[in-house]
């Protein structure tokens, strides 16, 4: 009984997930442990992504964890930056979401140089209208991130859920707990 109840709430509540790269810095460090709301934004039926009861989407801010558009069995965390209807740009690395610059104090910049449109869309993207049905994402290590400006749009039904807090964070490098990260609620 405490496996079904155990898998139940794996498929429909709440998932772990490990944080495996820098691309989230500084919201979320390598070696974090997180859990993901999968309730949020509707019930869906396990292994197809079908809502049978939506909630509600994804909104601009949400921290998200979804199956990678590419390579569908590898999951990726990205914030939400625009939904369906926004026309995103990108200027000398300033976002602007339906023409008016987003606030952003949990991105970071790493590399103080901008690179011309022609080479990346990194510093420089868009704009493009994000179609129906679809959140454009970006990594807060905005230097450092692979995201929609190189791969696309995140189809919604392909959202697992609304990451919201830290329950564990192992510092590999240090070989320690980071003991402040754990409870840290995500916003």
């Amino acid at each position: 009984m405490a496996i079904i109840l155990a898998l139940f709430i794996r498929a429909f509540i709440v998932q772990a997930f490990k944080i495996p790269s820098g691309s989230m810095k500084n919201t979320l460090q390598i070696g974090d442990h997180i859990l993901v709301n999968k309730f949020i934004y509707g019930v869906k039926l396990p292994f197809t992504g079908i809502t049978i009861i939506p909630y509600k989407t994804a909104q601009r801010g949400d921290i998200v964890v979804f199956k990678f558009p590419q390579e569908p069995k590898k999951d990726f965390i990205k914030r939400t930056i625009g939904i369906s209807g926004d026309v995103i740009e990108i200027r000398n690395k300033k976002v602007y979401v339906n023409k008016k610059r987003l606030e952003q104090d949990y991105a970071i910049y790493t590399d103080f140089h901008i690179i011309s449109k022609a080479m990346q869309p990194r510093d420089n993207f868009g704009p493009v209208t994000v179609p129906e049905n679809s959140i454009f994402v970006m990594g807060d290590n905005r230097d450092h991130s692979y995201d929609s400006r190189f791969w696309g749009f995140v189809d919604l039904k392909n959202v697992k859920g609304k990451a919201f807090i830290i329950y564990w964070s192992w510092d590999n490098d240090n070989f320690g707990v980071r003991w402040g990260r754990i409870g840290k609620m995500l916003k």
